[in-house]
């Protein structure tokens, strides 16, 4: 018999402003965002190298733009994982807004950049 490995936990950590990972309680990645007015700004997700290869990133965008779709907010993708998941998966098209000028400009003030 093979040993099944447990389904990854994701959720939604408000304080961090990302959505996080678990893989057996460890933290495996997170899905970094700022909310400006309806829209939930993506711009950074990250997978920890010995989770790498396992779809986890997939899984984790997935879940969190459930989640913006549940909330009623839009998904600006900064991130170029979550713009390249969101060309594959067309099913969000309908609340995707344009990554702008104005949004970077945005983006970086709150990120102190």
């Amino acid at each position: 018999m093979s040993e099944q490995t447990p389904a990854p936990d994701v959720r939604l950590n408000d304080a961090r402003h990302r959505y996080e990972i678990l893989v057996e309680g460890a933290l495996a990645g997170f899905t970094s965002f700022r909310d400006r007015e309806d829209r939930r700004v993506f711009f950074h997700t990250e997978i920890d190298d010995a989770y790498a290869g396992q779809g986890l990133a997939g899984i984790l965008v997935q879940y969190a733009l459930d989640d913006v779709r549940a909330t009623g907010k839009r998904i600006v993708p900064v991130c170029p994982y979550v713009a390249k998941f969101l060309k594959k998966h067309e099913e969000f098209a309908d609340l995707t807004d344009p990554v702008t000028p104005e949004v970077l400009q945005w983006l970086d003030a709150r990120l102190g950049r």
